[in-house]
């Protein structure tokens, strides 16, 4: 799916980031070229759903190398420099930098900033200063791509932001020496559950050539085999991206649709672009597994009331068929909802959503710009399991999406994502969704807890007229009253299930958590006054706990499957 201006969203795509020796074995290089090629062909071979992507600083050596292969295959190549461009020229030899502005006008640039607390007279030179610009270039290749390519020996080095370094950065979430930043982690599993680089030996200039020219996996828990295809786990994560990614394309026509209700300031925003489409696709599953859900417990119902009114009022043959009848509906019910993964994509499209939101709002915002250390992907997510990552891979693509696209940032836009984003209790905004949300589900909750008691009721009724009047009553009463019972009980119970897999009393105690945090997140901002940075502050520690909240939610949910085996 393209962007507004008819480019294709990196969400939509497969991101290859690219570390590598700069002074590469001249004789290697053809070689090298081949293999690279081979590797990027085999990918997308096994991805043809989603297209591949470059990020490449464009450095001498191997991200020239790898830039100018991808660019031959049509790929599109996005280049996050370290440097600004009249300095970063000055770091290349004639060859190099011929070789450099060949390709500059073939891919988008995308200028990092200057780290915190450094000059631009402090970078003109060589030194650790110089070193940290590089650093952070490698550390954001890191972040926002989905496969790392290493060209690079194998051997480790102390090197700020040399290949040894980023390798293990997007393996571990450290490196030495780096800039302050938060970590890429904060959980104790770490980045490399979902992080997997591709190794292809490569032997710096005057170095003997690898014994082993094999390319393989890593992975947090060690190399693979030479040639052997990445883990499992993460071949399952790039078909569900890839799953995400088809569905985008299916209804296309019914999400631009819904698109003309966006605000000005959201419709120029990529990253919103992609938030709608996630939050499109949420909502058109999550109506598919209510209807499943719904349907699946009234056939449970009346295979209870059939069964009741077989064993006590009605003998006939008929009433057997129509148990097995609905039993068979039932069952094909929800197989079809299983195979075709509805509950899945409802809560990952749902999740994705409202990671993207946050996302989307801090951009707007000016929290997230190159180079930032607050990402909303970075430790989103981090406790789920590896097949989640293909989320934080859409959330990676979309933030270079979004950095692509200059924003005011100002105070004014500041106050439009409040008013947007949190709002007001009467208004619009998550504040109001918060409320009314709370409110409904209390309802529906409390309305369904007086129908289970009701039901409880006339069969402790039923039961106490049998025991009063048992005496007096014919055989006839006696089976109808005792067949009400069960399916009086039945009813209950199959109420009360209904409501435990809908989960309304944890999601009546979310909705009022998130209430409590939006209302308390407005008061902040309001005695603020027109701070920018103060307001930016809090409008990071909201999209926080937002992230925590929408996490827990999802775990929560996926706790409670459909009753494909219980009905």
């Amino acid at each position: 799916m393209p962007a507004a201006d008819g480019t294709p969203l990196l969400a939509h795509s497969l991101v290859i980031g690219v570390s590598g020796h700069r002074k590469l074995h001249g004789d290697d290089v053809p070689a090298l070229q081949a293999r690279v090629r081979a590797f990027l062909v085999d990918l997308q071979a096994q991805q043809p759903d989603l297209p591949l992507a470059l990020l490449s600083s464009l450095a001498e050596g191997s991200d020239q190398l790898v830039a100018q292969v991808a660019l031959d295959l049509g790929l599109r190549v996005v280049a996050p420099l370290p440097l600004p461009m009249d300095l970063y020229r000055a770091d290349f030899e004639i060859e190099a930098l011929q070789a450099l502005e060949q390709l500059l006008p073939r891919v988008e640039v995308l200028s990092l900033p200057l780290v915190s607390g450094t000059s631009r007279e402090a970078v003109s030179l060589r030194g650790p200063a110089r070193d940290q610009q590089y650093a952070q270039a490698g550390i954001f290749v890191s972040d926002h791509c989905h496969v790392l390519l290493a060209l690079w020996d194998g051997q480790p080095s102390d090197q700020l932001g040399g290949t040894a370094q980023v390798v293990e950065f997007h393996l571990h979430g450290v490196m030495r020496g780096a800039l302050d930043r938060q970590p890429a982690a904060a959980s104790p599993l770490g980045p490399g559950q979902e992080n997997i680089v591709h190794h292809l030996p490569a032997a710096r200039d005057g170095d003997a050539p690898p014994a082993d020219l094999r390319g393989r996996w890593l992975t947090e828990d060690g190399a693979c085999a030479p040639d052997a295809p990445p883990p499992a786990g993460f071949a399952r994560m790039f078909e569900r991206q890839a799953g995400f990614v088809h569905d985008a394309g299916k209804y296309a026509d019914a999400i631009d649709e819904a698109r003309q209700d966006d605000s000005e300031d959201a419709a120029r925003c990529p990253v919103w672009r992609t938030f709608g489409t996630a939050d499109w696709l949420a909502r058109a599953y999550q109506q598919r597994v209510a209807r499943v859900l719904r349907t699946t417990y009234v056939l449970v119902a009346l295979m209870g009331f059939a069964f009741f009114t077989y064993t006590d009022v009605i003998s006939d043959d008929l009433v057997i068929y129509a148990f097995l009848v609905l039993f068979a509906i039932g069952s094909g019910l929800a197989l079809l909802a299983n195979r075709r993964q509805w509950q899945r994509k409802y809560l990952d499209y749902r999740t994705l959503a409202e990671g993207l939101r946050v996302q989307s709002y801090w951009r707007r915002a000016g929290i997230v710009v190159p180079g930032s250390r607050t990402t909303a992907h970075e430790n989103f997510l981090q406790k789920q399991d590896t097949e989640l990552g293909w989320i934080r891979n859409v959330m990676r693509g979309a933030s270079v999406d979004g950095m692509r696209v200059a924003t005011a940032a100002d105070e004014a836009q500041v106050d439009a994502v409040v008013r947007e984003w949190i709002g007001t209790p009467d208004g619009d905004g998550q504040l109001a969704y918060y409320g009314s949300a709370s409110r409904r589900r209390a309802r529906l909750h409390h309305r369904a807890e007086r129908i289970a008691r009701i039901c409880i009721g006339l069969g402790v009724a039923s039961a106490a007229l049998l025991a009063l009047f048992a005496h007096r009553l014919d055989d006839q009463v006696k089976l109808v009253l005792v067949s009400g019972m069960g399916i009086l009980s039945v009813a209950a119970a199959v109420q009360e299930a209904y409501m435990h897999k809908k989960a309304d009393k944890e999601l009546i105690r979310q909705y009022g958590f998130m209430q409590r945090i939006f209302a308390g997140a407005k008061r902040l901002l309001d005695g603020l006054g027109d701070d920018p940075a103060e307001r930016r502050r809090v409008l990071v520690a909201l999209g926080e706990a937002a992230l925590t909240e929408h996490a827990e939610w999802s775990l929560m949910h996926r706790e409670r499957p459909l009753p494909t085996s219980r009905i």
